[in-house]
Protein backbone atom coordinates (compact mmCIF):
# COMPACT_ATOMS: atom_id res chain seq x y z
CA UNK A 1 0.00 0.00 0.00
CA UNK A 2 1.31 3.44 -0.82
CA UNK A 3 0.94 6.79 0.87
CA UNK A 4 -0.77 9.31 -1.46
CA UNK A 5 1.72 12.10 -0.91
CA UNK A 6 3.97 13.13 -3.73
CA UNK A 7 7.44 11.81 -2.97
CA UNK A 8 8.51 13.22 -6.29
CA UNK A 9 7.36 16.67 -5.20
CA UNK A 10 8.94 16.41 -1.76
CA UNK A 11 12.09 14.99 -3.25
CA UNK A 12 12.40 17.81 -5.76
CA UNK A 13 12.00 20.30 -2.95
CA UNK A 14 14.68 18.54 -0.95
CA UNK A 15 17.09 18.24 -3.84
CA UNK A 16 16.81 21.91 -4.69
CA UNK A 17 17.43 23.00 -1.14
CA UNK A 18 20.59 20.97 -0.75
CA UNK A 19 22.31 23.35 -3.16
CA UNK A 20 21.78 26.33 -0.90
CA UNK A 21 22.12 27.21 2.76
CA UNK A 22 18.59 27.01 4.10
CA UNK A 23 19.51 26.12 7.65
CA UNK A 24 18.13 27.66 10.81
CA UNK A 25 18.36 31.32 11.71
CA UNK A 26 21.69 32.29 13.18
CA UNK A 27 22.09 33.22 16.82
CA UNK A 28 19.15 33.39 19.22
CA UNK A 29 16.61 34.65 16.67
CA UNK A 30 13.30 32.82 16.76
CA UNK A 31 11.94 31.08 13.69
CA UNK A 32 8.45 32.47 14.08
CA UNK A 33 6.84 30.01 11.68
CA UNK A 34 7.90 27.11 13.91
CA UNK A 35 6.49 28.85 16.99
CA UNK A 36 3.16 29.51 15.27
CA UNK A 37 2.82 25.99 13.87
CA UNK A 38 3.68 24.53 17.26
CA UNK A 39 1.17 26.79 19.02
CA UNK A 40 -1.67 25.82 16.68
CA UNK A 41 -0.67 22.13 16.91
CA UNK A 42 -0.61 21.92 20.71
CA UNK A 43 -4.03 23.56 20.96
CA UNK A 44 -5.43 21.31 18.23
CA UNK A 45 -4.15 18.17 19.97
CA UNK A 46 -6.39 18.89 22.94
CA UNK A 47 -9.50 18.51 20.77
CA UNK A 48 -8.88 14.77 20.51
CA UNK A 49 -7.03 14.16 23.79
CA UNK A 50 -9.95 15.65 25.74
CA UNK A 51 -12.21 12.90 24.40
CA UNK A 52 -9.81 10.35 25.89
CA UNK A 53 -9.68 12.22 29.22
CA UNK A 54 -13.47 12.01 29.58
CA UNK A 55 -14.49 8.78 27.87
CA UNK A 56 -11.36 6.65 27.70
CA UNK A 57 -9.82 5.01 24.65
CA UNK A 58 -12.79 3.33 22.95
CA UNK A 59 -14.90 6.44 22.14
CA UNK A 60 -11.75 8.06 20.77
CA UNK A 61 -11.84 5.46 17.98
CA UNK A 62 -15.58 4.69 17.93
CA UNK A 63 -18.03 7.59 17.83
CA UNK A 64 -20.86 5.32 18.96
CA UNK A 65 -19.08 4.11 22.10
CA UNK A 66 -19.85 7.11 24.30
CA UNK A 67 -20.50 10.81 24.49
CA UNK A 68 -22.64 11.02 21.33
CA UNK A 69 -26.09 11.80 22.72
CA UNK A 70 -27.40 14.41 20.27
CA UNK A 71 -26.94 15.52 16.68
CA UNK A 72 -24.52 18.17 17.94
CA UNK A 73 -22.40 15.52 19.66
CA UNK A 74 -22.31 13.50 16.45
CA UNK A 75 -21.37 16.59 14.45
CA UNK A 76 -18.55 17.37 16.90
CA UNK A 77 -17.30 13.79 16.70
CA UNK A 78 -17.46 13.52 12.90
CA UNK A 79 -15.79 16.89 12.32
CA UNK A 80 -13.10 15.89 14.81
CA UNK A 81 -12.42 12.66 12.93
CA UNK A 82 -12.20 14.44 9.57
CA UNK A 83 -10.34 17.64 10.43
CA UNK A 84 -8.50 16.97 13.70
CA UNK A 85 -7.71 13.31 14.41
CA UNK A 86 -4.05 12.51 13.62
CA UNK A 87 -3.55 15.81 11.73
CA UNK A 88 -2.47 17.97 14.67
CA UNK A 89 -0.46 15.16 16.20
CA UNK A 90 1.08 14.89 12.74
CA UNK A 91 2.00 18.59 12.89
CA UNK A 92 3.48 18.15 16.36
CA UNK A 93 5.54 15.15 15.23
CA UNK A 94 6.84 16.90 12.12
CA UNK A 95 7.90 19.79 14.35
CA UNK A 96 9.72 17.51 16.76
CA UNK A 97 11.92 16.27 13.92
CA UNK A 98 12.57 19.85 12.86
CA UNK A 99 13.34 20.89 16.43
CA UNK A 100 15.90 18.12 16.85
CA UNK A 101 17.78 19.16 13.72
CA UNK A 102 17.63 22.80 14.79
CA UNK A 103 19.02 21.89 18.24
CA UNK A 104 21.85 19.77 16.82
CA UNK A 105 22.82 22.38 14.25
CA UNK A 106 22.92 25.21 16.77
CA UNK A 107 24.79 23.13 19.36
CA UNK A 108 27.36 22.14 16.74
CA UNK A 109 27.97 25.77 15.78
CA UNK A 110 28.61 26.59 19.44
CA UNK A 111 31.25 23.86 19.62
CA UNK A 112 29.26 21.55 21.87
CA UNK A 113 29.11 17.77 21.55
CA UNK A 114 25.77 18.03 19.81
CA UNK A 115 24.89 14.34 19.47
CA UNK A 116 25.77 13.45 23.07
CA UNK A 117 23.93 16.52 24.33
CA UNK A 118 20.87 15.65 22.25
CA UNK A 119 20.84 12.07 23.50
CA UNK A 120 20.96 13.33 27.08
CA UNK A 121 18.24 15.90 26.33
CA UNK A 122 15.93 13.20 24.96
CA UNK A 123 16.73 10.83 27.82
CA UNK A 124 15.33 13.58 30.03
CA UNK A 125 12.31 13.85 27.73
CA UNK A 126 11.80 10.10 28.11
CA UNK A 127 11.78 10.55 31.88
CA UNK A 128 9.23 13.36 31.56
CA UNK A 129 7.13 11.11 29.34
CA UNK A 130 7.28 8.21 31.82
CA UNK A 131 6.09 10.49 34.60
CA UNK A 132 3.38 11.91 32.35
CA UNK A 133 2.30 8.37 31.43
CA UNK A 134 1.55 7.64 35.07
CA UNK A 135 -1.20 10.25 34.95
CA UNK A 136 -2.47 9.58 31.43
CA UNK A 137 -1.87 6.64 29.13
CA UNK A 138 -1.98 8.74 25.94
CA UNK A 139 1.50 10.23 26.38
CA UNK A 140 3.42 10.91 23.15
CA UNK A 141 6.67 12.20 24.66
CA UNK A 142 8.10 8.70 25.15
CA UNK A 143 7.59 7.94 21.45
CA UNK A 144 9.42 11.14 20.53
CA UNK A 145 12.29 10.46 22.91
CA UNK A 146 12.84 6.93 21.58
CA UNK A 147 12.47 8.09 17.98
CA UNK A 148 15.24 10.63 18.52
CA UNK A 149 17.81 7.82 18.53
CA UNK A 150 16.73 6.79 15.02
CA UNK A 151 16.82 10.37 13.76
CA UNK A 152 20.32 10.89 15.15
CA UNK A 153 21.46 7.76 13.32
CA UNK A 154 19.85 8.84 10.03
CA UNK A 155 20.29 12.61 10.23
CA UNK A 156 23.11 12.78 7.66
CA UNK A 157 21.03 11.20 4.91
CA UNK A 158 20.24 13.51 1.98
CA UNK A 159 16.93 15.32 2.47
CA UNK A 160 15.21 13.37 -0.30
CA UNK A 161 16.25 10.03 1.19
CA UNK A 162 15.44 11.03 4.79
CA UNK A 163 11.92 12.07 3.76
CA UNK A 164 11.49 8.85 1.75
CA UNK A 165 12.59 6.68 4.69
CA UNK A 166 10.16 8.56 6.93
CA UNK A 167 7.26 7.99 4.53
CA UNK A 168 8.18 4.30 4.22
CA UNK A 169 8.22 3.84 8.00
CA UNK A 170 4.93 5.68 8.26
CA UNK A 171 3.48 3.31 5.64
CA UNK A 172 4.41 0.38 7.89
CA UNK A 173 1.90 1.73 10.42
CA UNK A 174 -0.83 1.02 7.85
CA UNK A 175 0.34 -2.59 7.72
CA UNK A 176 0.30 -2.62 11.51
CA UNK A 177 -3.36 -1.55 11.54
CA UNK A 178 -4.25 -4.31 9.08
CA UNK A 179 -2.43 -6.87 11.25
CA UNK A 180 -4.16 -5.52 14.35
CA UNK A 181 -7.54 -6.00 12.65
CA UNK A 182 -6.61 -9.60 11.76
CA UNK A 183 -5.57 -10.44 15.31
CA UNK A 184 -8.67 -8.71 16.67
CA UNK A 185 -10.95 -10.69 14.34
CA UNK A 186 -9.26 -13.96 15.32
CA UNK A 187 -9.80 -13.07 18.96
CA UNK A 188 -13.51 -12.38 18.41
CA UNK A 189 -14.00 -15.51 16.26
CA UNK A 190 -12.37 -17.73 18.87
CA UNK A 191 -14.44 -16.24 21.65
CA UNK A 192 -11.24 -15.57 23.58
CA UNK A 193 -7.86 -17.07 24.12
CA UNK A 194 -6.89 -18.02 20.57
CA UNK A 195 -3.30 -17.37 21.66
CA UNK A 196 -3.73 -19.74 24.59
CA UNK A 197 -0.41 -21.42 23.88
CA UNK A 198 1.39 -18.08 24.13
CA UNK A 199 2.65 -16.47 27.30
CA UNK A 200 0.80 -13.28 26.26
CA UNK A 201 -2.95 -12.79 26.27
CA UNK A 202 -4.90 -11.70 23.19
CA UNK A 203 -5.45 -8.27 24.76
CA UNK A 204 -1.73 -7.82 25.42
CA UNK A 205 -0.88 -8.69 21.81
CA UNK A 206 -3.52 -6.26 20.53
CA UNK A 207 -2.19 -3.58 22.84
CA UNK A 208 1.36 -4.06 21.59
CA UNK A 209 0.22 -3.88 17.97
CA UNK A 210 -1.64 -0.62 18.63
CA UNK A 211 1.48 0.79 20.30
CA UNK A 212 3.61 -0.38 17.38
CA UNK A 213 1.38 1.45 14.92
CA UNK A 214 1.49 4.57 17.08
CA UNK A 215 5.28 4.42 17.25
CA UNK A 216 5.72 3.86 13.51
CA UNK A 217 3.49 6.84 12.72
CA UNK A 218 5.42 9.04 15.14
CA UNK A 219 8.86 7.95 13.94
CA UNK A 220 7.94 8.29 10.28
CA UNK A 221 6.57 11.79 10.75
CA UNK A 222 9.63 12.85 12.77
CA UNK A 223 11.97 11.77 9.97
CA UNK A 224 9.82 13.52 7.36
CA UNK A 225 9.80 16.64 9.53
CA UNK A 226 13.58 16.63 9.87
CA UNK A 227 14.03 16.33 6.12
CA UNK A 228 11.47 19.01 5.36
CA UNK A 229 13.01 21.41 7.85
CA UNK A 230 16.33 21.20 6.09
CA UNK A 231 14.67 22.04 2.80
CA UNK A 232 13.70 25.39 4.26
CA UNK A 233 10.00 24.52 3.98
CA UNK A 234 9.17 25.13 7.64
CA UNK A 235 11.11 28.38 7.84
CA UNK A 236 8.59 30.01 5.54
CA UNK A 237 11.25 31.16 3.10
CA UNK A 238 9.98 29.41 -0.02
CA UNK A 239 7.79 31.17 -2.59
CA UNK A 240 4.17 31.67 -1.55
CA UNK A 241 2.99 29.64 -4.55
CA UNK A 242 4.82 26.60 -3.11
CA UNK A 243 2.83 26.79 0.11
CA UNK A 244 -0.43 27.46 -1.71
CA UNK A 245 0.14 24.42 -3.91
CA UNK A 246 1.09 22.24 -0.92
CA UNK A 247 -2.00 23.38 0.97
CA UNK A 248 -4.33 22.75 -1.95
CA UNK A 249 -2.95 19.31 -2.82
CA UNK A 250 -2.45 18.18 0.78
CA UNK A 251 -5.97 19.04 1.91
CA UNK A 252 -7.54 17.81 -1.34
CA UNK A 253 -5.97 14.40 -0.69
CA UNK A 254 -5.94 14.15 3.11
CA UNK A 255 -9.40 15.35 4.09
CA UNK A 256 -11.38 13.20 1.60
CA UNK A 257 -9.44 10.17 2.82
CA UNK A 258 -10.34 11.00 6.42
CA UNK A 259 -13.97 11.43 5.33
CA UNK A 260 -13.86 8.02 3.64
CA UNK A 261 -12.72 6.47 6.91
CA UNK A 262 -15.66 8.02 8.77
CA UNK A 263 -18.07 6.72 6.11
CA UNK A 264 -16.62 3.20 6.18
CA UNK A 265 -17.01 2.88 9.94
CA UNK A 266 -20.48 4.46 9.97
CA UNK A 267 -21.85 2.32 7.11
CA UNK A 268 -20.66 -0.77 8.96
CA UNK A 269 -22.38 0.50 12.11
CA UNK A 270 -19.05 0.78 13.94
CA UNK A 271 -18.65 -2.98 13.81
CA UNK A 272 -15.58 -4.61 15.33
CA UNK A 273 -14.90 -5.91 11.82
CA UNK A 274 -13.78 -2.41 10.76
CA UNK A 275 -12.49 -1.22 14.13
CA UNK A 276 -8.93 -0.85 12.84
CA UNK A 277 -9.10 -1.03 9.05
CA UNK A 278 -11.68 1.76 9.18
CA UNK A 279 -8.86 4.02 10.40
CA UNK A 280 -6.59 3.19 7.47
CA UNK A 281 -7.88 5.93 5.10
CA UNK A 282 -7.41 8.56 7.81
CA UNK A 283 -3.91 7.28 8.54
CA UNK A 284 -2.96 7.38 4.87
CA UNK A 285 -4.24 10.94 4.66
CA UNK A 286 -2.31 12.16 7.70
CA UNK A 287 0.89 13.28 5.96
CA UNK A 288 -0.77 15.23 3.13
CA UNK A 289 -3.36 16.80 5.48
CA UNK A 290 -0.70 17.78 8.05
CA UNK A 291 1.44 19.36 5.34
CA UNK A 292 -1.64 21.17 4.03
CA UNK A 293 -2.35 22.62 7.46
CA UNK A 294 1.31 23.52 7.91
CA UNK A 295 1.35 25.35 4.60
CA UNK A 296 -1.70 27.41 5.52
CA UNK A 297 -0.15 28.35 8.87
CA UNK A 298 3.11 29.38 7.19
CA UNK A 299 1.23 31.53 4.70
CA UNK A 300 -0.58 33.16 7.61
CA UNK A 301 2.68 33.64 9.50
CA UNK A 302 4.28 35.34 6.51
CA UNK A 303 1.53 37.96 6.43
CA UNK A 304 1.22 41.04 8.62
CA UNK A 305 1.55 40.42 12.35
CA UNK A 306 -1.45 40.74 14.64
CA UNK A 307 -2.38 40.12 18.26
CA UNK A 308 -3.65 36.57 17.75
CA UNK A 309 -0.51 35.44 15.92
CA UNK A 310 1.67 36.83 18.69
CA UNK A 311 -0.30 34.99 21.33
CA UNK A 312 -0.29 31.70 19.40
CA UNK A 313 3.48 31.95 18.95
CA UNK A 314 3.76 32.32 22.71
CA UNK A 315 1.66 29.17 23.12
CA UNK A 316 4.13 27.42 20.79
CA UNK A 317 7.17 28.63 22.73
CA UNK A 318 5.62 27.04 25.83
CA UNK A 319 4.40 23.91 24.02
CA UNK A 320 5.77 21.41 26.55
CA UNK A 321 4.32 23.33 29.49
CA UNK A 322 0.98 23.70 27.74
CA UNK A 323 0.86 20.04 26.67
CA UNK A 324 1.52 18.83 30.23
CA UNK A 325 -0.91 21.38 31.68
CA UNK A 326 -3.64 20.16 29.35
CA UNK A 327 -3.25 16.71 30.87
CA UNK A 328 -3.39 18.08 34.42
CA UNK A 329 -6.54 20.07 33.67
CA UNK A 330 -8.11 17.25 31.63
CA UNK A 331 -7.54 14.60 34.28
CA UNK A 332 -8.67 16.86 37.14
CA UNK A 333 -11.80 18.20 35.44
CA UNK A 334 -12.92 15.57 32.90
CA UNK A 335 -11.70 12.39 34.57
CA UNK A 336 -11.85 13.04 38.32
CA UNK A 337 -14.41 15.83 38.78
CA UNK A 338 -16.85 15.03 35.96
CA UNK A 339 -15.95 11.41 35.27
CA UNK A 340 -19.25 10.04 36.57
CA UNK A 341 -21.51 12.91 35.49
CA UNK A 342 -23.92 11.73 32.80
CA UNK A 343 -24.59 15.09 31.12
CA UNK A 344 -20.95 15.54 30.09
CA UNK A 345 -21.09 14.62 26.38
CA UNK A 346 -18.86 15.50 23.42
CA UNK A 347 -20.34 18.98 23.21
CA UNK A 348 -19.51 19.62 26.86
CA UNK A 349 -15.98 18.35 26.25
CA UNK A 350 -15.69 20.82 23.37
CA UNK A 351 -16.70 23.63 25.75
CA UNK A 352 -13.94 22.49 28.13
CA UNK A 353 -11.44 22.60 25.26
CA UNK A 354 -12.43 26.17 24.36
CA UNK A 355 -12.02 27.21 28.00
CA UNK A 356 -8.52 25.72 28.17
CA UNK A 357 -7.62 27.45 24.90
CA UNK A 358 -8.63 30.82 26.33
CA UNK A 359 -6.53 30.22 29.45
CA UNK A 360 -3.45 29.02 27.57
CA UNK A 361 -3.60 31.74 24.92
CA UNK A 362 -3.78 34.30 27.73
CA UNK A 363 -1.22 32.91 30.15
CA UNK A 364 1.44 31.98 27.59
CA UNK A 365 2.02 35.56 26.52
CA UNK A 366 1.60 36.87 30.07
CA UNK A 367 4.21 34.41 31.33
CA UNK A 368 6.71 35.07 28.54
CA UNK A 369 6.34 38.78 29.16
CA UNK A 370 8.13 38.16 32.46
CA UNK A 371 10.15 35.01 31.89
CA UNK A 372 12.39 33.74 29.09
CA UNK A 373 10.96 30.20 29.03
CA UNK A 374 7.91 28.28 30.13
CA UNK A 375 8.45 26.51 33.48
CA UNK A 376 8.71 23.01 31.98
CA UNK A 377 10.99 24.28 29.17
CA UNK A 378 13.23 26.02 31.70
CA UNK A 379 13.56 22.94 33.93
CA UNK A 380 14.29 20.79 30.85
CA UNK A 381 16.95 23.30 29.79
CA UNK A 382 18.58 23.37 33.23
CA UNK A 383 18.71 19.57 33.34
CA UNK A 384 20.02 19.40 29.76
CA UNK A 385 22.99 21.70 30.39
CA UNK A 386 23.30 20.68 34.07
CA UNK A 387 23.71 24.22 35.25
CA UNK A 388 21.58 27.22 36.05
CA UNK A 389 19.93 29.06 33.17
CA UNK A 390 18.58 32.62 33.01
CA UNK A 391 14.88 32.69 33.72
CA UNK A 392 13.51 36.16 34.43
CA UNK A 393 13.45 38.81 31.74
CA UNK A 394 15.19 42.07 32.41
CA UNK A 395 12.72 44.86 32.96
CA UNK A 396 13.80 46.79 29.89
CA UNK A 397 13.24 43.71 27.71
CA UNK A 398 9.70 42.99 28.89
CA UNK A 399 8.07 45.49 26.63
CA UNK A 400 9.59 43.83 23.55
CA UNK A 401 8.61 40.29 24.57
Amino acid sequence: MTIPVSLKGLGALAAGSEKADSGPVRGSDRITSLDLIRGVAVLGILLMNAVHFRFGGEPYFDLSAGGSESWLDWAVGILGEVFIDQKFMGLFSLLFGAGMILFIDRASRKGRRAVVLNLWRNALLLLIGIIHFQFWKGDVLMVYAISSVFLIALRKLPNRLLISVGVAIFALSVGSELLTQYVHDRHIAAGSGFLASSEMSDEEVLGLLVLLGFFLRGLGLILVGAGLYRTGFMNGGLPARTYRRAAMVGLAVGLPLATAGVIVTAVNDYSHEVAFIGRVPNTIGTIPASLGYMSLIILWNNGADNLLKGRLRAVGRMALTNYLTQTVLGVLVLTMLLGNVDFVNRSAVLAFVFAVWVVQIWWSQAWLGRFLFGPAEWLWRVATYRRGQPFRRRREARGAA
